[in-house]
């Protein structure tokens, strides 16, 4: 098989929940232990630090690793969805796996493949954990895909562990409840371990604390050690001063990822290098410095409050659940345009009335269905998006509404795309 069959085989024959939902999902570790014991245990041959939480973990997933490159390590990362290629939830030193190694990999084990049947997802983490062991990493960012606790990647033995925050997301799979979401999250924190947590919430730090307190293991909560202040937005970048307590740490450091929900990752991403430091990974200012501002050279990262065009203005995000949009809109609402033109498709899974509630009133609305069997059928989307009284069109694709969008805007107006990774993965 060429790379092209190779993938259509990975699609084609392993369930994927990105593209199917619940039928992709199994509630437990056995195809992925059956996978690595086959494979020789590669998650035991490498570092690692291991990402979860219900938003931001692919942010903080990213600038971990830009940061550790900065200090000259040779590093993995494993993020996942994929927006355009495969090969972007595999990298080293922010280069992607090579194709023709994802096509041996798959012919050398597809019989093991095809005995396990194991998720597209499961495949995925192990064809991860072998490349990385091959690639003699110095350390591996492994960020969790749903959950924590029955996750695939969550055979391994970090370094450090992180957890961003905890929203609702993927409810039918990890509860109904902050606590019960939280409950599942924290099953990546393992014995004598450190674990950073992004931000405190009434509902779900006393589950962390819990868990740590019964494997041994240090916690931080970044939102109390740690404060952003002074933003200011400047040529797409984000110039901002870091606090610890009160005490000023670093005046102006710049980052590439200019989200305001950034801030809440950065606090994250600060306090957990201070916990690498105590580990032996001790990070200068320098290096810090330039692992913000290198993030897309050291580690490139697409559909972050990125911009698509400035004639039109045009601005994708993959915020797609309660929390994570309601930080989108709040960046929306601070942007200066005359229109907002919104480009919006979603996956057909999610609360769709919570989501469309939250949405500004005073906009256009282009809908339109990502190319995905996940993706919410238009005329679904546009019953809903009457029902909350919203003003739209609808169209057959998502480029067919990013089109028309654009070719609607007026100077200093606003055309945003959003509601789902799958419709910003059509644009970028």
């Amino acid at each position: 098989m060429n790379y092209e069959e190779t993938i259509n085989y990975l699609f084609t024959f392993l369930p994927m929940f990105q593209r199917i939902g619940a039928a992709a999902y199994k509630a437990d570790l056995s195809n992925t232990v059956a996978l690595m014991e086959a494979l020789d245990n590669p998650q035991n041959k490498f570092k690692s630090i291991h990402v979860a939480g219900t938003n931001g973990k692919g942010s903080t997933s990213h600038l971990l690793a830009s940061l550790l490159r900065e200090k000259g390590f040779k590093v993995g990362l494993h993020t996942s969805p994929h927006l355009k290629d495969f090969r972007e939830r595999i990298r080293v030193n922010g280069v992607m796996v090579e194709k023709d190694w994802v096509v041996d990999f798959v012919e050398k084990n597809k019989s093991i493949i095809e005995e396990i049947q194991p998720s597209f997802f499961e495949t995925a983490v192990a064809m991860a954990f072998k490349y990385f062991e091959e690639e003699k990493v110095d350390i591996a960012i492994i960020e969790v895909g749903m959950g924590g606790r029955l996750d695939s990647t969550n055979v391994l033995s970090p370094l450090l562990s992180v957890i961003t925050n905890i929203s609702f997301d993927h409810t039918q799979f990890l509860g109904k409840d902050l606590a019960s979401i939280a409950g599942e999250k924290a099953g990546i924190i393992k014995d004598n371990t450190p674990v950073v947590i992004g931000q405190t919430k009434e509902e779900t730090a006393p589950v962390f604390i819990k868990r740590a307190k019964e494997h041994n293991s240090k916690i931080s909560f970044a939102d109390q050690i740690y404060s952003i202040r002074n933003p200011l937005h400047k040529d797409s970048k984000l110039i901002i001063d870091v606090y610890k307590k009160d005490d000023l740490l670093y005046k102006g450091l710049v980052s590439m990822l200019s989200g305001n929900y950034q801030l809440k990752n950065i606090a994250t991403v600060i306090c957990a290098i201070e916990e690498l430091g105590n580990i032996g990974f001790k990070f200068s200012e320098e290096e810090i410095r330039a692992g913000f501002l290198n993030l897309q050279t050291n580690s490139p990262l697409m559909g972050r409050w990125q911009t698509l065009s400035t004639n039109p203005l045009t601005i994708c995000d993959t915020g797609h659940n309660e929390d994570g949009l309601s930080y989108v809109i709040e960046q929306i609402n601070q942007t200066p345009y005359n229109n907002l033109h919104f480009v919006l498709g979603m996956v057909n899974d999610k609360d769709i009335d919570k989501v469309l509630s939250m949405l500004p009133k005073q906009a256009h609305y282009y809908l339109c269905k990502a190319d995905i069997p996940r993706g919410l059928e238009v005329e679904i989307l546009a019953k809903k998006a009457k029902e909350a009284g919203l003003i739209y069109s609808t169209y057959k694709s998502v480029k067919e509404a990013l089109s028309s969008a654009q070719h609607s805007a007026k100077e200093n107006d606003l055309v945003f795309v959003g509601g789902s990774t799958f419709t910003v993965a059509e644009v970028v």
